[in-house]
């Protein structure tokens, strides 16, 4: 009886650390995102989780993660995939898609206040992650609900090849990410559309569409003598670093959207209002911040301390990461090995290079 009585008290306990902890959440503006997994993935503590234990899906996410269980390790790779694009794409930028570790995952870039260009790109590539992740895992049969594309197999054309192999199945991949990722934005919109929610579902389109576009076709060739006599061709996924491309060419000539209406999408330039929103335009709705100073309070990192390149002209050039503050030159000592010899038998030997780098850091 004494053990029942202390296992509850130990429950209530839990039910009340948690309830805390989301209130403080709240409070912060801060929220539990599913693409928290992505985080989880890179630091390897999701091998043994489930849907349940991972904070902020609704009930539509919950239910395609219980329906599927195998897909939650898929989702898991797809934000991780986002996330180290994203990383790549701004590595020499004032804000270089820095991560929190914690349920945030990105800080206030996704706060609800902050509908800015980053945090566009930020939905669309994360989108695009969960599309080539799982269609990926449709492909190698990682994945119980589907398999790779056979629709167009044994179809000749009068070029002389014909449909076989087996294609990536990108459309089950569109239709999950869809299904998953748009979920909250749905769930939210239910309550009555707003634009921010119109914003995030069209950049997560955006994301999508880049997959589908930058599908491939690829053959092999058949024949004596590699005549190649037939051609056997069948789609396949681009690199994820062509999609990172696309979407940050499209980061660069994002559109700014008037933010008062709710039904459907307008630019705030008046003179281009009329003009329709493709799906190869990211949206955002607030110029983003100055990137420049450590600002605690706004979750900005700033850029003292980051590694400039002296010589350069681009956005990794000392003058524009650092802002105009100036930079610090240290010299440091790089030891390589060199002048490697292989000895028979069996191993080889090794002189030890030194060299003097400097390297530059913001001010």
């Amino acid at each position: 009886m004494a053990h029942r009585k202390t296992r509850a008290s130990g429950d209530r306990w839990i039910v009340f650390i948690l309830g805390i902890y989301w209130i403080l959440l709240l409070k912060c503006g801060c929220f539990a995102s599913w693409m928290y997994l992505g985080v989880a993935s890179l630091a390897g503590s999701l091998h043994d989780s489930s849907c349940n234990e991972v904070p902020g899906l609704v009930h539509q996410q919950l239910q395609v993660c219980k329906d599927n269980p195998q897909s939650l390790m898929c989702i898991s790779e797809g934000a991780k995939r986002g996330i180290l694009e994203c990383q790549s794409q701004f590595r020499f930028e004032r804000w270089n898609c820095t991560t929190q570790k914690n349920y945030t995952v990105f800080g206030p870039i996704l706060r609800k206040g902050w509908s800015t260009r980053e945090t566009a790109f930020v939905y669309a590539v994360l989108s695009a992650g969960v599309v080539h992740s799982v269609t990926q895992a449709c492909s190698v049969g990682n994945l119980t609900d589907c398999s790779c594309d056979m629709s167009r197999y044994g179809e000749a054309d009068v070029e002389g090849w014909k449909w076989g192999g087996c294609s990536d199945n990108v459309n089950y991949g569109l239709w999950f990410s869809k299904t998953f990722v748009d979920a909250p934005e749905t769930v939210a919109s239910q309550n009555g559309k707003n634009v921010r929610n119109l914003m995030n579902l069209h950049n997560n389109e955006v994301g999508r569409k880049v997959v589908e576009k930058l599908m491939s076709k690829k053959c092999r060739c058949h024949g004596v003598s590699g005549s190649c006599a037939v051609k056997t061709c069948w789609r396949g996924l681009p690199a994820f670093k062509d999609i990172g491309q696309s979407l940050k060419s499209f980061y660069e000539t994002s559109v700014r959207l008037a933010g008062r209406s709710k039904q459907k999408l307008r630019r705030k330039e008046k003179s281009k209002r009329r003009v329709p929103i493709s799906t190869e335009e990211l949206v955002y709705l607030s110029k983003s911040p100055n990137y420049c100073k450590h600002n605690p309070t706004r979750g900005i990192l700033g850029t003292t301390g980051r590694v400039c390149n002296r010589t350069s002209e681009g956005p990794e050039g000392c003058n524009l990461l650092c802002c105009g503050r100036g930079y610090n030159t240290q010299v440091v000592k790089h030891v390589e090995r060199c002048h490697c010899k292989f000895h028979y038998c069996c191993y080889v030997e090794c002189k030890s290079c030194a060299t003097m780098v400097d390297i530059h850091t913001c001010k």
